[in-house]
Protein backbone atom coordinates (compact mmCIF):
# COMPACT_ATOMS: atom_id res chain seq x y z
CA UNK A 1 0.00 0.00 0.00
CA UNK A 2 2.76 2.17 1.03
CA UNK A 3 4.55 1.63 -2.21
CA UNK A 4 1.46 2.64 -4.35
CA UNK A 5 0.95 6.03 -2.34
CA UNK A 6 4.27 6.81 -3.26
CA UNK A 7 4.07 6.02 -7.08
CA UNK A 8 0.54 8.23 -6.98
CA UNK A 9 2.15 10.73 -5.73
CA UNK A 10 5.35 11.05 -7.93
CA UNK A 11 3.91 10.35 -10.79
CA UNK A 12 2.88 13.76 -11.69
CA UNK A 13 6.03 15.23 -10.81
CA UNK A 14 7.76 12.81 -13.66
CA UNK A 15 5.21 13.44 -15.85
CA UNK A 16 5.53 17.60 -15.52
CA UNK A 17 9.74 16.91 -15.52
CA UNK A 18 9.21 15.29 -18.75
CA UNK A 19 6.94 18.30 -20.23
CA UNK A 20 9.68 20.37 -18.39
CA UNK A 21 12.26 19.15 -20.08
CA UNK A 22 11.44 19.05 -23.07
CA UNK A 23 10.71 22.76 -23.28
CA UNK A 24 13.95 23.51 -21.80
CA UNK A 25 16.25 21.35 -23.43
CA UNK A 26 14.80 21.10 -26.73
CA UNK A 27 16.05 23.67 -29.62
CA UNK A 28 12.25 23.77 -30.54
CA UNK A 29 11.40 25.98 -27.11
CA UNK A 30 12.67 29.64 -26.84
CA UNK A 31 15.87 30.92 -26.25
CA UNK A 32 17.18 34.48 -25.62
CA UNK A 33 17.14 35.14 -29.20
CA UNK A 34 13.76 34.24 -30.11
CA UNK A 35 12.24 30.83 -31.08
CA UNK A 36 12.00 28.76 -34.23
CA UNK A 37 9.16 29.60 -35.17
CA UNK A 38 9.48 32.74 -35.06
CA UNK A 39 12.73 32.51 -36.64
CA UNK A 40 11.08 30.22 -39.50
CA UNK A 41 8.57 33.01 -40.55
CA UNK A 42 11.53 34.71 -41.71
CA UNK A 43 13.20 31.99 -44.36
CA UNK A 44 11.71 30.34 -47.49
CA UNK A 45 11.10 26.66 -47.63
CA UNK A 46 15.14 25.75 -49.66
CA UNK A 47 16.42 28.54 -47.10
CA UNK A 48 14.24 26.54 -44.03
CA UNK A 49 15.60 22.77 -44.91
CA UNK A 50 19.74 24.39 -44.62
CA UNK A 51 18.73 25.91 -41.51
CA UNK A 52 17.08 22.96 -39.63
CA UNK A 53 19.24 20.07 -41.46
CA UNK A 54 21.69 19.17 -38.39
CA UNK A 55 19.04 19.17 -35.80
CA UNK A 56 16.49 16.61 -37.39
CA UNK A 57 19.11 13.99 -37.52
CA UNK A 58 19.67 14.80 -33.73
CA UNK A 59 16.09 14.76 -32.82
CA UNK A 60 15.15 11.52 -34.52
CA UNK A 61 18.23 9.56 -32.74
CA UNK A 62 16.87 11.10 -29.42
CA UNK A 63 13.27 9.71 -30.32
CA UNK A 64 14.49 6.26 -30.99
CA UNK A 65 16.24 5.96 -27.96
CA UNK A 66 15.92 5.16 -24.65
CA UNK A 67 12.88 2.10 -25.56
CA UNK A 68 14.16 -0.51 -24.04
CA UNK A 69 17.16 -1.73 -20.73
CA UNK A 70 16.28 -5.47 -20.41
CA UNK A 71 14.70 -8.31 -22.64
CA UNK A 72 11.60 -9.59 -21.48
CA UNK A 73 11.47 -12.99 -19.66
CA UNK A 74 10.12 -16.06 -21.77
CA UNK A 75 7.18 -16.47 -19.39
CA UNK A 76 3.65 -17.38 -20.20
CA UNK A 77 2.29 -14.90 -17.93
CA UNK A 78 4.15 -12.39 -15.38
CA UNK A 79 3.00 -8.31 -14.24
CA UNK A 80 5.88 -6.57 -14.54
CA UNK A 81 4.74 -2.67 -14.68
CA UNK A 82 7.27 0.21 -14.97
CA UNK A 83 7.46 3.57 -15.05
CA UNK A 84 9.71 6.45 -14.97
CA UNK A 85 12.08 9.48 -17.33
CA UNK A 86 14.63 8.55 -20.52
CA UNK A 87 16.70 11.26 -20.54
CA UNK A 88 19.07 11.23 -24.24
CA UNK A 89 21.50 13.16 -25.69
CA UNK A 90 22.61 12.91 -28.79
CA UNK A 91 26.20 13.83 -29.73
CA UNK A 92 26.64 16.46 -32.18
CA UNK A 93 29.71 15.84 -34.68
CA UNK A 94 32.92 18.14 -34.16
CA UNK A 95 32.36 19.52 -37.74
CA UNK A 96 31.83 23.04 -38.51
CA UNK A 97 29.73 21.83 -42.25
CA UNK A 98 26.98 21.08 -39.56
CA UNK A 99 26.77 24.47 -37.91
CA UNK A 100 26.91 26.34 -41.51
CA UNK A 101 25.18 25.33 -44.43
CA UNK A 102 25.28 26.68 -48.32
CA UNK A 103 23.08 25.80 -50.54
CA UNK A 104 20.96 27.06 -53.72
CA UNK A 105 17.02 27.66 -53.91
CA UNK A 106 14.34 29.82 -53.93
CA UNK A 107 13.50 32.91 -51.84
CA UNK A 108 11.04 36.02 -51.97
CA UNK A 109 12.38 39.34 -50.53
CA UNK A 110 10.21 41.63 -48.34
CA UNK A 111 9.95 45.32 -49.20
CA UNK A 112 12.71 46.60 -47.09
CA UNK A 113 15.00 43.85 -48.55
CA UNK A 114 13.95 44.57 -52.12
CA UNK A 115 14.33 48.54 -51.42
CA UNK A 116 17.82 47.92 -50.54
CA UNK A 117 18.88 45.80 -53.34
CA UNK A 118 17.49 48.55 -55.71
CA UNK A 119 19.01 51.25 -53.85
CA UNK A 120 22.74 49.32 -54.32
CA UNK A 121 22.20 49.55 -58.27
CA UNK A 122 22.57 53.14 -58.11
CA UNK A 123 19.69 53.45 -60.55
CA UNK A 124 19.41 57.25 -59.62
CA UNK A 125 15.68 57.10 -59.60
CA UNK A 126 12.71 59.30 -57.97
CA UNK A 127 11.44 58.08 -54.50
CA UNK A 128 8.23 56.47 -56.08
CA UNK A 129 10.06 55.05 -58.55
CA UNK A 130 12.57 53.06 -56.68
CA UNK A 131 9.22 52.07 -53.75
CA UNK A 132 7.32 50.97 -57.31
CA UNK A 133 10.22 48.64 -58.45
CA UNK A 134 11.37 47.51 -55.43
CA UNK A 135 7.33 46.71 -54.49
CA UNK A 136 7.68 44.59 -57.94
CA UNK A 137 10.41 42.83 -56.77
CA UNK A 138 8.78 41.43 -54.46
CA UNK A 139 6.22 40.03 -56.61
CA UNK A 140 8.31 36.61 -57.37
CA UNK A 141 10.51 34.03 -56.19
CA UNK A 142 14.02 34.41 -57.06
CA UNK A 143 16.61 31.25 -57.42
CA UNK A 144 19.34 32.77 -54.58
CA UNK A 145 22.46 31.41 -52.70
CA UNK A 146 21.94 31.14 -49.36
CA UNK A 147 24.25 30.43 -46.77
CA UNK A 148 25.42 30.99 -43.00
CA UNK A 149 24.74 29.26 -39.69
CA UNK A 150 22.60 26.41 -39.09
CA UNK A 151 20.17 26.10 -36.03
CA UNK A 152 23.18 25.16 -34.35
CA UNK A 153 25.33 27.52 -35.32
CA UNK A 154 27.02 30.70 -33.96
CA UNK A 155 24.24 33.34 -33.52
CA UNK A 156 26.16 36.36 -34.96
CA UNK A 157 26.79 33.98 -38.53
CA UNK A 158 23.85 35.59 -39.82
CA UNK A 159 22.07 34.27 -42.99
CA UNK A 160 23.01 35.66 -46.49
CA UNK A 161 20.87 35.83 -49.49
CA UNK A 162 22.81 36.11 -52.69
CA UNK A 163 20.74 37.62 -55.57
CA UNK A 164 22.04 37.10 -58.98
CA UNK A 165 20.24 40.33 -60.51
CA UNK A 166 17.21 40.72 -62.62
CA UNK A 167 15.47 42.83 -65.53
CA UNK A 168 12.22 43.88 -64.11
CA UNK A 169 9.08 45.32 -65.74
CA UNK A 170 6.88 47.40 -63.52
CA UNK A 171 4.87 50.46 -63.99
CA UNK A 172 6.18 53.98 -63.61
CA UNK A 173 3.81 56.10 -60.43
CA UNK A 174 5.38 58.99 -61.57
CA UNK A 175 5.35 58.63 -65.47
CA UNK A 176 2.19 56.69 -65.52
CA UNK A 177 4.16 54.28 -67.61
CA UNK A 178 5.09 50.84 -67.97
CA UNK A 179 9.38 50.59 -67.35
CA UNK A 180 12.13 47.52 -67.61
CA UNK A 181 14.83 48.86 -65.15
CA UNK A 182 18.43 46.01 -64.85
CA UNK A 183 19.05 45.54 -60.50
CA UNK A 184 22.69 44.52 -60.49
CA UNK A 185 23.46 41.48 -57.94
CA UNK A 186 23.54 42.04 -54.17
CA UNK A 187 23.96 40.07 -51.21
CA UNK A 188 21.13 40.40 -48.55
CA UNK A 189 21.84 39.68 -44.84
CA UNK A 190 19.21 38.59 -42.63
CA UNK A 191 19.33 39.88 -38.98
CA UNK A 192 19.88 36.43 -37.50
CA UNK A 193 21.85 33.26 -37.24
CA UNK A 194 22.12 30.33 -35.26
CA UNK A 195 19.63 30.35 -32.17
CA UNK A 196 22.27 31.40 -29.42
CA UNK A 197 25.76 30.59 -28.66
CA UNK A 198 24.89 28.18 -26.31
CA UNK A 199 23.71 25.84 -29.14
CA UNK A 200 27.02 26.28 -30.63
CA UNK A 201 29.09 25.29 -27.97
CA UNK A 202 26.96 22.32 -26.39
CA UNK A 203 28.59 18.93 -27.35
CA UNK A 204 25.18 17.08 -27.41
CA UNK A 205 21.25 18.09 -27.95
CA UNK A 206 19.49 16.57 -25.04
CA UNK A 207 15.70 15.36 -24.76
CA UNK A 208 13.43 13.55 -22.13
CA UNK A 209 11.06 11.15 -22.25
CA UNK A 210 8.02 9.44 -19.80
CA UNK A 211 8.02 5.98 -20.38
CA UNK A 212 5.87 3.22 -19.07
CA UNK A 213 6.35 -0.53 -19.84
CA UNK A 214 3.96 -3.73 -19.19
CA UNK A 215 4.34 -7.24 -19.16
CA UNK A 216 4.31 -10.11 -19.63
CA UNK A 217 2.22 -12.26 -21.10
CA UNK A 218 3.22 -15.10 -23.67
CA UNK A 219 6.94 -13.60 -23.56
CA UNK A 220 5.81 -10.05 -24.77
CA UNK A 221 5.82 -6.39 -23.16
CA UNK A 222 4.30 -3.31 -24.29
CA UNK A 223 5.94 0.17 -23.96
CA UNK A 224 4.58 3.46 -24.10
CA UNK A 225 5.39 7.40 -24.20
CA UNK A 226 2.51 9.90 -23.69
CA UNK A 227 1.67 13.06 -23.14
CA UNK A 228 -1.82 14.10 -23.60
CA UNK A 229 -2.26 17.70 -25.59
CA UNK A 230 -0.40 20.40 -23.15
CA UNK A 231 0.62 23.98 -22.69
CA UNK A 232 4.66 23.77 -22.08
CA UNK A 233 5.19 24.51 -18.55
CA UNK A 234 7.38 27.94 -18.50
CA UNK A 235 8.31 28.22 -22.12
CA UNK A 236 5.53 30.91 -23.69
CA UNK A 237 5.28 30.12 -26.97
CA UNK A 238 2.11 27.92 -26.69
CA UNK A 239 -0.43 30.67 -27.36
CA UNK A 240 1.54 31.56 -31.10
CA UNK A 241 2.28 27.39 -31.95
CA UNK A 242 -0.11 25.65 -29.90
CA UNK A 243 0.06 22.56 -27.67
CA UNK A 244 2.46 19.79 -27.42
CA UNK A 245 1.32 16.21 -27.63
CA UNK A 246 3.17 12.97 -27.88
CA UNK A 247 2.07 9.08 -28.15
CA UNK A 248 4.29 6.26 -28.80
CA UNK A 249 4.20 2.52 -28.42
CA UNK A 250 6.33 -0.53 -28.79
CA UNK A 251 6.51 -4.63 -28.32
CA UNK A 252 9.25 -6.74 -27.38
CA UNK A 253 8.74 -10.38 -27.56
CA UNK A 254 11.04 -12.98 -26.39
CA UNK A 255 10.30 -16.18 -28.73
CA UNK A 256 12.16 -18.54 -26.09
CA UNK A 257 8.42 -18.42 -24.42
CA UNK A 258 8.13 -21.26 -26.68
CA UNK A 259 11.02 -23.20 -26.49
CA UNK A 260 10.84 -26.34 -24.28
CA UNK A 261 15.04 -25.73 -23.54
CA UNK A 262 15.96 -22.30 -22.05
CA UNK A 263 18.40 -20.29 -23.81
CA UNK A 264 21.45 -18.55 -22.11
CA UNK A 265 20.79 -15.56 -23.09
CA UNK A 266 17.16 -13.30 -23.48
CA UNK A 267 16.51 -12.38 -27.10
CA UNK A 268 13.32 -10.50 -28.16
CA UNK A 269 12.52 -9.39 -31.24
CA UNK A 270 11.48 -5.64 -31.06
CA UNK A 271 9.12 -2.53 -33.24
CA UNK A 272 8.62 0.83 -31.64
CA UNK A 273 6.85 3.78 -32.96
CA UNK A 274 5.42 7.31 -31.87
CA UNK A 275 4.54 10.36 -33.15
CA UNK A 276 5.61 13.85 -31.58
CA UNK A 277 3.10 17.21 -32.38
CA UNK A 278 3.95 20.93 -31.34
CA UNK A 279 0.55 22.66 -32.77
CA UNK A 280 0.34 22.39 -36.39
CA UNK A 281 4.13 23.82 -36.88
CA UNK A 282 6.21 20.88 -35.80
CA UNK A 283 5.78 16.76 -36.04
CA UNK A 284 7.85 13.79 -35.66
CA UNK A 285 7.01 10.41 -36.55
CA UNK A 286 9.83 7.58 -35.64
CA UNK A 287 10.05 3.38 -35.98
CA UNK A 288 12.63 1.66 -35.20
CA UNK A 289 12.62 -2.06 -35.49
CA UNK A 290 14.92 -4.73 -35.11
CA UNK A 291 16.79 -7.37 -31.72
CA UNK A 292 17.83 -6.68 -28.66
CA UNK A 293 19.84 -9.38 -25.65
CA UNK A 294 20.25 -9.10 -22.37
CA UNK A 295 21.21 -11.17 -19.14
CA UNK A 296 20.23 -10.95 -15.70
CA UNK A 297 22.73 -10.94 -13.12
CA UNK A 298 21.79 -11.12 -9.52
CA UNK A 299 18.56 -11.86 -7.49
CA UNK A 300 15.00 -10.15 -8.29
CA UNK A 301 14.97 -7.38 -6.31
CA UNK A 302 18.92 -6.23 -6.71
CA UNK A 303 20.45 -7.33 -9.88
CA UNK A 304 22.37 -6.04 -12.98
CA UNK A 305 21.75 -6.79 -16.56
CA UNK A 306 24.14 -5.48 -19.44
CA UNK A 307 22.00 -5.49 -22.50
CA UNK A 308 22.49 -4.57 -26.39
CA UNK A 309 20.35 -3.91 -29.39
CA UNK A 310 20.49 -3.58 -33.05
CA UNK A 311 17.73 -1.43 -34.60
CA UNK A 312 16.77 -0.44 -37.72
CA UNK A 313 15.57 2.81 -37.96
CA UNK A 314 13.73 6.03 -39.31
CA UNK A 315 12.96 9.19 -38.55
CA UNK A 316 10.96 11.93 -40.79
CA UNK A 317 9.95 15.52 -39.26
CA UNK A 318 7.50 17.64 -41.11
CA UNK A 319 7.54 21.25 -40.64
CA UNK A 320 4.25 23.76 -41.27
CA UNK A 321 4.37 27.37 -41.14
CA UNK A 322 3.71 30.84 -42.93
CA UNK A 323 6.73 32.67 -44.34
CA UNK A 324 5.58 36.07 -43.77
CA UNK A 325 6.73 38.73 -45.91
CA UNK A 326 5.97 42.53 -44.83
CA UNK A 327 3.86 41.80 -41.90
CA UNK A 328 1.91 44.66 -40.57
CA UNK A 329 2.10 46.62 -43.54
CA UNK A 330 -0.75 46.89 -46.65
CA UNK A 331 2.32 45.25 -48.60
CA UNK A 332 1.80 41.94 -46.22
CA UNK A 333 2.44 38.33 -47.65
CA UNK A 334 1.96 35.20 -46.37
CA UNK A 335 3.39 32.09 -48.13
CA UNK A 336 2.82 28.65 -46.95
CA UNK A 337 5.71 26.91 -46.37
CA UNK A 338 5.45 22.96 -45.55
CA UNK A 339 8.38 20.36 -45.54
CA UNK A 340 9.46 17.19 -44.23
CA UNK A 341 13.17 15.88 -43.66
CA UNK A 342 14.49 12.55 -42.87
CA UNK A 343 17.02 11.79 -40.07
CA UNK A 344 20.71 10.48 -41.27
CA UNK A 345 20.74 7.64 -38.48
CA UNK A 346 18.98 4.35 -40.68
CA UNK A 347 20.95 1.94 -37.62
CA UNK A 348 21.99 1.91 -34.19
CA UNK A 349 23.51 -0.85 -32.24
CA UNK A 350 23.11 -0.41 -28.38
CA UNK A 351 25.24 -1.17 -25.48
CA UNK A 352 24.18 -0.84 -21.90
CA UNK A 353 23.98 -1.75 -18.11
CA UNK A 354 20.80 -2.17 -16.32
CA UNK A 355 20.89 -1.80 -12.19
CA UNK A 356 17.77 -2.36 -9.97
CA UNK A 357 17.56 -1.86 -6.22
CA UNK A 358 14.24 -2.68 -4.87
CA UNK A 359 12.14 -1.02 -6.65
CA UNK A 360 13.93 1.15 -8.38
CA UNK A 361 15.53 0.90 -11.89
CA UNK A 362 18.39 2.73 -13.04
CA UNK A 363 20.31 1.97 -16.95
CA UNK A 364 22.21 3.98 -19.35
CA UNK A 365 23.42 3.39 -22.67
CA UNK A 366 25.71 4.09 -25.42
CA UNK A 367 24.17 4.32 -28.97
CA UNK A 368 26.41 3.62 -32.25
CA UNK A 369 24.97 5.04 -35.56
CA UNK A 370 25.41 8.29 -37.33
CA UNK A 371 24.74 10.01 -35.21
CA UNK A 372 25.97 8.57 -31.67
CA UNK A 373 23.89 9.27 -28.72
CA UNK A 374 23.68 8.66 -25.08
CA UNK A 375 20.67 7.41 -22.86
CA UNK A 376 20.08 6.93 -18.91
CA UNK A 377 16.49 6.07 -17.69
CA UNK A 378 15.45 6.19 -14.26
CA UNK A 379 12.40 4.02 -13.49
CA UNK A 380 10.03 2.77 -10.75
CA UNK A 381 8.75 -1.09 -10.48
CA UNK A 382 5.23 -2.40 -9.51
Amino acid sequence: MKKWIFVKRNWKALFTLAVFLFAVSSVFAQDEGGDLEETLKKLSESAAQGYVGPIVSAFGSNLNGGWFHKTPAPKIFGLNIEFGLVGMGTMIPDDQDIRRFSTSGSFRFDQSQALEIVQSSGLGLPALTEAALATALTQSNYTVGIEGATIIGASDDYIQISFDGATITFNDPVSGMPMTQTVDPYTVTLDFGGLGDFLADVPFIPFAAPQASVGTILGTQAVFRYIPEVEIPLVDITEDIGKFSWFGWGVQHNPAVFFPTPLPLDVSLCFFKQTLKLGDVFEANTTAYGLTVSKKLGIGLINITPYAGYLIEKSKLRFTYDFTLDEGTPLVQTILVDFEMQGENKSRITLGVSMKLLMFNINADYNIGNYNSVTVGVMIGL
